[in-house]
C-alpha cells in the first residue's frame, strides 16, 4: 500500500504541472504554449478559407487537406490534455470553452461523413479569445467581465423592450398590409411585419415598399421612430455599465471549476475554495 503512495503524489504533480502549462499564462511555458496554440489556430483558419478559393483548391486542395488533418489531430490531443488535467472533466466539457474547443476538432471527423463540414472550423476563431490571458491582458479580462455582468442586470429591461418593439412592428405591418394590400407586395401580414421590422432597424432592404401616400406617411413614421428606438438598449446597458464595480482579475485558472476572475493576491478560488 505504502509504496503505491509515491506513485499517486507523482501522477497528481505531474497533472498539476500540465494543468498550470495549458490553463494559464502566468509561466513562461504556459505562455509559450499559448502562443504556438494561437499560431496553429491562425493557419488553421487560413487553411480552410484558402481551400474555399477554388483556383487554390485546385491545385494545393490536398496538401490544405492534409494540413487540416494535421493540426485537427493536434488540437484533439490538446483538447483530451485539458479534460485530463481538471478535476472535473465534465464540468469542463460543458463550460463555454469546453464546447468551443470541441467544436473546434468536430468538423474535421464529421466531413467524413457530410462533404463540406470542413468549412465550420471557422469556429476555432473563438478560441482566439484567449490571446487576452496569453499577453497579460488581464484588464481586458476585467472589462469583459464587466460586461458581462451589465448584460446580466439589465436582461429583463431589455427583453421587455424587445417585446414592445415586436409589438409595435406587428401592429405597423398589420397597418400596413391593410393600406397598401396585394398589389404593393403586402400580401399577408407577416410580410407587413417583416417590413416593419427591416424598417424600424433602418435596415431597409428595399426588396418592399409603400406606394401609396398614406403608407408612405406611416413608413416615415416608422423610420424616425427607428432612429429613437435604437437608443434604448444602448442607454439601458450603459447605466448598467455606469454603475459596475472594476474589481483586478489575474489569469489563475481553478483546476476545479475553471474560474478564472481571482484577486491578484488570492490563494484559493473564491468559487468552489481549491487551492489556486
Amino acid at each position: 500500500m505504502g509504496e503505491h503512495e509515491p506513485l499517486r503524489e507523482d501522477q497528481a504533480n505531474w497533472r498539476h504541472t500540465l494543468h498550470e502549462v495549458i490553463f494559464e499564462a502566468d509561466t513562461p511555458a504556459g505562455k509559450a504554449f499559448d502562443l504556438v496554440l494561437l499560431l496553429l489556430i491562425v493557419a488553421s483558419m487560413v487553411a480552410v478559407m484558402l481551400e474555399s478559393v477554388a483556383p487554390i483548391a485546385a491545385e494545393y486542395g490536398a496538401w490544405l487537406r492534409v494540413a487540416e488533418w494535421v493540426l485537427t489531430l493536434l488540437f484533439t490531443l490538446e483538447y483530451a490534455a485539458r479534460l485530463l488535467t481538471v478535476r472535473h472533466p465534465l464540468r469542463f466539457a460543458l463550460s463555454f470553452y469546453g464546447l468551443v474547443d470541441l467544436a473546434a476538432v468536430v468538423p474535421t471527423y464529421l466531413s467524413l461523413l457530410i462533404p463540406g463540414a470542413q468549412s465550420l472550423l471557422v469556429i476555432r476563431a473563438l478560441r482566439l479569445l484567449r490571446v487576452f490571458r496569453v499577453l497579460k491582458l488581464v484588464r481586458f479580462l476585467g472589462e469583459a467581465g464587466e460586461l458581462a455582468r451589465a448584460l446580466k442586470q439589465s436582461r429583463e429591461k431589455v427583453i421587455i423592450f424587445l417585446g414592445v418593439v415586436l409589438t409595435v412592428d406587428l401592429i405597423v405591418g398589420t397597418l400596413m398590409y391593410l393600406i397598401e394590400g396585394e398589389a404593393s407586395g403586402f400580401d399577408s401580414i407577416p410580410r407587413g411585419f417583416y417590413w416593419a421590422i427591416v424598417t424600424m432597424t433602418t435596415v431597409g432592404f428595399g426588396d418592399i415598399a409603400p406606394v401609396t401616400p398614406l403608407g408612405q406617411s406611416l413608413a416615415a413614421l416608422v423610420m424616425i421612430l427607428g432612429y429613437g428606438i435604437i437608443a434604448v438598449p444602448t442607454g439601458i446597458v450603459t447605466s448598467e455599465l455606469a454603475r459596475a464595480r472594476k474589481p483586478a482579475v489575474t489569469t489563475q485558472a481553478c483546476r476545479s471549476c475553471m474560474a478564472e476572475d481571482h484577486d491578484p493576491d488570492a490563494k484559493h478560488c473564491k468559487h468552489c475554495g481549491e487551492r489556486l
